[in-house]
């Protein structure tokens, strides 16, 4: 709504502006903000004193120093998507205010050179530089974030950015870069993400001194294994979609802080032993062709991820340390075992997702803290009470396309805290006993399918006197049980508002 005021202020009443100092095609905030829309030209008559200037989505090919010269109040120049070409070298030397500049989607071939040593955040996003020149960096010793993403550079050299002294924030990510050469003398980097890039190797101590770092990003590269001398700093670590092929202690163990690790959709097929890393909460290994869990693993751990691996059995030996653990991910593997105790020590398990496996039948020994239990897609005929009976508070249970036909009141009553059943896709065998389980459930205000062997229609010609009478046999029967199911429907049911909820609507 506000965009479509300022269109109707510029272009159907233009001479509103200009009365109290703001150009024209422009709008002037609290007398120290200006925004000006599709200008051709910087505005000659922006205030002197004006603080923050945003001139996007204009038609400007080129900046000169010339057009800013006498804005020397300025603290903020926003030039983003104007088409802009070229900036004159010194254009914005006279802002010794100037906090950012943001000259993103544009079409600059070279970092702009002679800028404000007063600059702390420079976005130079999705241009066409393909290289970066030190000398353009000389004197930004306030300089804090860095944002170089989605251009062409092909290669850094750690010795271009030297100057960057206070540089917190560098992003490099989506450029093609090859190679990295020297290291990177950055002492106060948090965050450096080179994601999307070519690089296949890290030379040696190309990331130690980034003694301050906590992030980093190295997700969509061609590495082949985990780059040396990490520093001790880090706390989130992402690898994603490379081609590495093992984790190995002495690679990892000395990142003690590390909270993340994401190493999906690589090549890996062994997770060394003893990758106790000792604030490790996440781990993400999916994508990759792991035969098996990864065991011995950080005793912190909260979230692991093996989805869409090679993984045939879940033991206990693999998850015995896990007591912290609450979301476990194994779905679309080829399972065919779980042993019964293999959950006996993740006590805070919430959410388990089995799907598209090779199940025959619910795990037992499945943990009382579990909320969500995903079975999609298995081969389970049949559900067995000791199966569910620890399960007080499941909330969501998946059993979409197995192959079950029947289902036991007695058993479902085992779980008092369901709110949603999935159970399409199986070739049930829509007997009386069912019929009594679907109206149960609906009493109890679980959330399941209303198609589900649902009597309305009945079959053509001669076999619906057939079909009646199944019907009033059926009636029968549930006439006769009604009691137990209608003092069901009159009790409230107090789910724990404190446990962890999925929605399982997206689910096909």
């Amino acid at each position: 709504m506000k965009f479509i005021l300022f269109l109707f202020y510029v272009f159907v009443c233009p001479s509103s502006f200009g009365s109290d100092g703001c150009p024209r095609k422009c709008v002037c905030e609290h007398g120290n903000s200006v925004r000006c829309f599709r200008v051709q030209v910087v505005p000659s008559a922006v205030s002197k004193g004006t603080r923050k200037l945003n001139l996007g989505y204009s038609q400007l090919k080129e900046l000169k120093g010339k057009d800013f010269s006498s804005l020397t109040n300025l603290e903020e120049i926003v030039v983003s998507s104007c088409g802009v070409e070229v900036v004159e070298t010194d254009t914005f030397k006279q802002q010794g205010l100037l906090k950012t500049l943001e000259l993103a989607k544009n079409k600059l071939t070279d970092i702009p050179c002679g800028l404000p040593h007063s600059l702390e955040v420079l976005n130079l996003g999705n241009n066409r530089i393909q290289s970066i020149q030190d000398s353009c960096f000389e004197g930004l010793r306030k300089l804090r974030v860095l944002d170089l993403q989605k251009n062409l550079i092909n290669s850094l050299w750690g010795s271009t950015l030297i100057s960057l002294v206070k540089l917190e924030f560098l992003h490099l990510d989506g450029n093609g870069i090859e190679t990295v050469q020297g290291s990177l003398r950055l002492p106060l980097l948090k965050l450096l993400s080179l994601a999307d890039n070519k690089i296949s190797s890290l030379p040696p101590f190309c990331l130690a001194p980034l003694m301050a770092l906590t992030t980093l990003q190295l997700q969509g590269n061609l590495l082949t294994r985990v780059p040396q001398d990490l520093p001790r700093s880090l706390i989130s670590l992402n690898l994603n979609q490379n081609q590495i092929k093992v984790l190995k202690t002495r690679e990892l163990g000395h990142l003690r802080r590390l909270t993340k690790l994401s190493v999906s959709q690589n090549r890996l097929a062994s997770v060394d032993g003893n990758l106790r890393l000792p604030n490790l909460t996440t781990l993400e290994l999916w994508g990759n062709q792991l035969r098996v869990v990864p065991g011995r693993l950080a005793p912190r751990l909260e979230t692991l991820d093996c989805k869409q691996n090679s993984i045939q059995e879940v033991t206990h030996y693999h998850l015995c340390g896990l007591r912290h653990l609450r979301h476990l991910f194994l779905e679309n593997n080829t399972i065919q075992h779980f042993e019964a105790i293999a959950l006996k020590n993740c006590i805070q398990l919430t959410n388990l997702a089995l799907e598209q496996n090779l199940l025959s039948t619910i795990p037992e020994g499945l943990p009382e803290s579990l909320v969500r239990l995903d079975l999609k897609g298995n081969c389970i005929e049949t559900i067995r009470k000791q199966e569910v009976r620890p399960l007080k508070r499941l909330q969501v249970l998946n059993l979409r396309n197995n192959r079950l036909s029947s289902l036991d009141h007695s058993t479902v009553e085992l779980l008092p805290e369901l709110r949603k059943l999935f159970l399409d896709g199986n070739p049930w065998n829509c007997s009386c006993e069912l019929l009594r389980v679907k109206r149960s459930l609906l009493a109890r205000r679980v959330e399941i399918r209303t198609e589900l062997c649902d009597g309305s229609a009945h079959p053509p010609g001669d076999d619906w006197r057939a079909h009646l009478r199944a019907q009033n046999i059926c009636e029968d029967y549930l006439r006769q049980t009604a009691p137990a199911i209608q003092g069901q429907s009159s009790m409230p049911i107090d789910h724990t508002d404190h446990e962890e909820y999925y929605d399982y609507d997206s689910l096909v």
